[in-house]
């Protein structure tokens, strides 16, 4: 039977202690034992075990436990699976809201939902890349203080593009203060210098000429980002789609291949330069998927995890047959380019270039906050990698693309992020979906998605 708020909190106390000889203080009064459930660590589900939680923290892992410390809560998961909290690290917020995107959105309320959103799909991270006006530096700053629900917000504000360039601010409903684009290595440097003092996590930039319809940013500009960026210990994350690119950010010294290379296969080349540079790759199949899933897939109207993420308008528009006609003849374009990035996602993976979990969601109406990362998931397992592998991709490689060691892991010391499954994951990645309640910072933020 699927856990439930009232269940969690009524279920007794339980007969357990933390393990011996380990060295770990005793939780202070108020700390929780999640009992008789397995928990995902090192790659696979542990035995039934307890997870012992205090002050926001983890705190014990361990089957067989015996002797509750005083005022600790006990609650009984038997037949449940939990995973440490993932970590989408391409998104964007306050910019699509139900059919529609634009500037208007980007504001308090709006963004914190969708950080709601993303925390009841066990998504407890996200770095929105790039967008960002203003207001972003001061919700990035509310949310790692604890004051802004939902998934912690990190990101790179609004991000460097080209002047009439990528992202495109006509196609992509962009304001002025939502991207900045620097004409030279000075403007470069100061812009840089200014989103650093505001606080980002990460340099944005847009490599990008959409096959050759928009200016591209030159390997002079990329420098220069780079450079300015490392004076400031700050990654840079590079916007590309072509395998030139993807070549031109890494011999620049990008950090971050912010999405997947959809034109043609990696070559060994490339693969031995990001290895020796240690670039990591976020590969974002979902963005394509997303321009023909809702044409070829119309059920997923009646899905109630798919409805957890969508307005009763976006769904009733998969019922349009004229828009049914239009997006499908869009969306053949997009079949190729999965399919490519899929192949070249488990080359990059089997050659040992760190992957992590990312979407793009929320850039438009069609990349769904929230369910894209399930779905990236599922694309990721169909591209051969194992539903293991795809979550600690998701969960402690993501993590550590942003420099987190205490977060994505369960174990003494880790931050207390996790969802509770009702089914394994590893059996079928689509049970990621089967969620009973997500926990963030020790406290159970979201119950059932299903």
């Amino acid at each position: 039977m699927p856990l439930t708020r009232r269940a969690a909190l009524s279920a007794a106390l339980a007969s357990l202690s933390v393990v011996p000889g380990t060295g770990l203080a005793q939780p202070r009064e108020g700390g929780v034992a999640l009992r008789n459930a397995r928990i995902f660590a090192d790659g696979r589900f542990t035995e039934p075990s307890t997870l012992l939680i205090s002050d926001g923290r983890v705190r014990a892992v361990a089957a067989g436990l015996s002797g509750l410390p005083e005022g600790v809560r006990g609650i009984d998961m038997a037949g449940h699976y939990i995973v440490p909290g993932m970590t989408s690290a391409h998104v964007h917020v306050g910019h699509a809201v139900g059919l529609e995107s634009g500037p208007q959105f980007y504001t308090r309320d709006t963004v914190e939902a969708q950080l709601q959103r993303y925390a009841a799909f066990g998504v407890t991270q996200v770095a929105a890349l790039g967008m960002g006006p203003p207001l972003f530096h001061a919700l990035r700053e509310e949310s790692r203080a604890g004051r802004l629900r939902g998934a912690t917000l990190r990101g790179a504000g609004p991000g460097l593009g080209v002047t009439d360039g990528a992202p495109p601010a006509g196609p992509m409903r962009l304001a002025d203060n939502q991207v900045l684009r620097p004409r030279d290595e000075a403007e470069v440097r100061s812009a840089v210098d200014r989103l650093a003092a505001a606080g980002i996590d990460q340099v944005k930039i847009w490599i990008e000429d959409a096959n050759g319809q928009l200016p591209m940013m030159s390997p002079e500009i990329v420098r220069a980002a780079v450079q300015a960026a490392h004076r400031h210990n700050l990654p840079v994350v590079a916007h590309v789609h072509d395998l030139s690119h993807a070549r031109l950010a890494v011999s620049s010294g990008v950090d971050i291949l912010g999405h997947g290379i959809r034109d043609e296969p990696v070559d060994e080349a490339l693969v031995a330069a990001m290895r020796q540079a240690g670039t990591r790759y976020i590969p974002t199949i979902q963005i394509d998927e997303a321009e023909y899933l809702y044409t070829d897939r119309p059920e997923l109207a009646d899905d109630a995890v798919f409805q957890a993420a969508t307005t009763p308008a976006f769904r009733s528009r998969m019922a349009d047959s004229g828009w049914r006609e239009t997006q499908s003849r869009k969306g053949e374009q997009h079949r190729d380019a999965v399919r490519m990035n899929q192949r070249n996602l488990l080359t990059l993976h089997r050659a040992g270039v760190p992957v992590a979990l990312g979407t793009d969601s929320g850039a438009t109406p069609l990349r769904v906050q929230g369910f894209a990362e399930h779905r990236e998931l599922a694309l990721m397992v169909e591209a051969g990698l194992s539903p293991a592998d795809v979550l600690r991709i998701a969960t402690e490689g993501s993590a550590a693309l942003l420099g987190d060691t205490d977060r994505g892991v369960l174990r003494p010391g880790a931050r207390a992020d996790f969802a509770v499954l009702a089914a394994d994951p590893l059996e079928n990645i689509a049970n990621i979906g089967r969620i009973a309640a997500v926990w963030q910072d020790g406290r159970e933020v979201a119950g059932r998605l299903s």
